[in-house]
This record gives C-alpha cells, sequence and structure tokens, in this order.
C-alpha cells in the first residue's frame, strides 16, 4: 500500500513546470475568450 505521507515527504516540484509557469504568467497570451470578446466588439461595433 502507499504512504501518502512518506510519498509527500519525498515530493520534489519539477524545475521544468516552474519555468513553464513563470513564462505563461509573465506572458500576454491570448487565449479563446480574448478572441470571443473581440468578436463580439466587432460585432456591435458593425451593428
Amino acid at each position: 500500500m502507499l504512504n501518502f505521507d512518506e510519498e509527500l515527504e519525498k515530493f520534489q516540484p519539477s524545475v521544468d513546470v516552474e519555468k513553464v509557469e513563470d513564462v505563461v504568467y509573465n506572458n500576454n497570451l491570448t487565449d479563446v475568450t480574448d478572441i470571443v470578446k473581440e468578436l463580439i466588439q466587432d460585432v456591435k461595433g458593425t451593428l
């Protein structure tokens, strides 16, 4: 059986994951929500 407390003590976060988090949080990335908002604004502007 797994001893979760023991496994948690051995846990070490991945450096790669931390690097990716920094890149994602420090960049202004466009997502689907941003695209939909822009499309809605374009449609409202043409009415």
